[in-house]
């Protein structure tokens, strides 16, 4: 299907604002802060600036994840970063993040105080940190890096390409749907295969790997992110399946996923591991 009228690129490209769907109040082509605003700062020396979107979720089932291992050292103050709002443009997140995404992650336990963005580096600075999740060396340390940077090469093609012209564009068109269909299919097939032969991306070891992916392909495959599950058939990925449901039904995973997801189950804020049990006694 072809436009009726075809578009002809100008030789110099403009900034139309009210072009850009669900999402035009908060795009922009230029960076930095548009506002003051000051981020505040708990008790605990990591400090997690975030929503509980994929990318926010992996850093949050990370850090429960410590905790469930006792890891005392991982206790956190999360703190919601409102996208929506525009929350990622004040003053005192773009000096966490000068890309303006969530998730940020600060910490204050160092002097001076370490900023991480990109959520794949703040799993490996945290992993690191604490000596989990992570191998070492090696084969496997090779292994779990690369599926990582897969990740994050291939997720963009899930919510950016694929999510935004399936569920957020203005109007629906057959050629970016398909192009990204395809290219989302293509990466299930991937994960697909790789499962076929062991329980976990790297192997026999849960790791950070899984907990990068989960949050996007996992999500795909068990509840249709985009309510695309009839349309990619994600059920006929049988060992993503498996997998997934693994891993989303792990203690952690289920902790890590309410926080800083206000409305429902979800908290707004996470400062205490009690601020996720009280729900917990409740349901």
């Amino acid at each position: 299907m072809t436009q009726s009228t075809p578009y002809v690129p100008p030789k110099v490209w403009k900034w139309d604002a009210e072009s850009g769907g669900r999402f035009a109040n908060i795009n922009r082509p230029v960076a930095g802060p548009t506002h003051d605003k000051e981020l505040p700062v708990g008790d605990h020396p990591l400090q997690l600036y975030s929503l509980g979107t994929p990318n926010g979720v992996k850093v949050t089932i990370l850090l429960e994840e410590l905790l469930a291992l006792g890891v005392e050292a991982a206790e956190y103050d999360a703190w919601l970063i409102n996208i929506g709002e525009g929350d990622q443009f004040g003053s005192g997140f773009v000096e966490i993040n000068p890309n303006s995404k969530i998730p940020g992650l600060l910490d204050c336990g160092t002097s001076p105080p370490t900023r991480v963005f990109e959520s794949a580096a703040i799993l490996m600075y945290l992993a690191e940190k604490f000596e989990a999740f992570v191998p070492a060396s090696g084969a496997e340390r090779a292994e779990c890096l690369s599926w990582i940077f897969w990740q994050m090469g291939s997720a963009p093609y899930l919510g950016g390409g694929f999510g935004h012209f399936y569920a957020y564009a203005p109007e629906k068109q057959e050629y970016p749907i398909d192009r990204y269909a395809m290219e989302v299919k293509r990466q299930l097939d991937v994960l697909d295969r790789n499962l076929s032969s062991r329980p976990f991306l790297c192997g026999d070891e849960y790791n950070i790997a899984d907990m990068a992916t989960y949050p996007w392909y996992g999500q795909l495959v068990l509840n249709g992110l985009y309510d695309s599950k009839e349309f990619l058939e994600v059920d006929s990925y049988t060992n993503v399946v498996r997998w997934a449901q693994e891993i989303h039904d792990r203690p952690a995973v289920k902790r890590g996923r309410r926080v800083n997801r206000p409305g429902g189950r979800g908290i707004a804020e996470r400062h205490d591991a009690s601020d996720l049990d009280a729900p917990e006694a409740g349901k």
